[in-house]
């Protein structure tokens, strides 16, 4: 069972990751930026501490009790709930040009990345929020993912 420490831990370092990775989107001035990127990555943490103690919360001592995957249908939940989430941004622009992809995929990425800290892999979340904000930067800067046809479908 998790101790409060280490969930509040857990936490606010879901809470900093997902506020860096915000950060790149708002920078750019993209529709979710720190506080979305905190929200995304800090909920899903919680709800991944939420599997992980469920188990222990519903056997209470008793071996009659099987926990062996108790949680993990909440946090496949997660993954669910954040397409929905992230399906809101993506906005369609007079039927030929669609905006929000790579923001909605910067949400679902928070999320999982919020999912990692939330069950204790830590130094793999940072590193993948590190990678994802520094593609991000260097992508943009090489100019990847601009429009490859100015005026759209011919």
């Amino acid at each position: 069972m998790l101790t409060f420490e280490q969930m509040a831990t857990r936490l606010l370092l879901a809470l900093f990751l997902g506020a860096l990775m915000g950060l790149e989107r708002q920078l750019v001035g993209k529709e979710a930026g720190i506080k979305t990127g905190m929200l995304v990555s800090g909920g899903a943490s919680i709800f991944s501490m939420v599997a992980l103690t469920l188990p222990g919360i519903f056997s209470s001592g008793n071996p009659m009790v099987a926990v062996t995957d108790a949680g993990f249908p909440i946090i496949a939940n997660i993954v669910v709930g954040i397409g929905f989430l992230g399906a809101g941004i993506i906005i369609k622009n007079d039927g030929s040009h669609v905006h929000g992809m790579t923001t909605a995929a910067v949400i679902w990425t928070t999320a999982a990345v919020g999912t990692l800290v939330g069950i204790g892999l830590t130094e793999f979340a940072a590193f993948a929020a590190a990678a994802i904000v520094g593609l991000l930067y260097f992508l943009r800067k090489a100019g990847v993912g601009e429009k490859l046809i100015p005026n759209g479908p011919q």
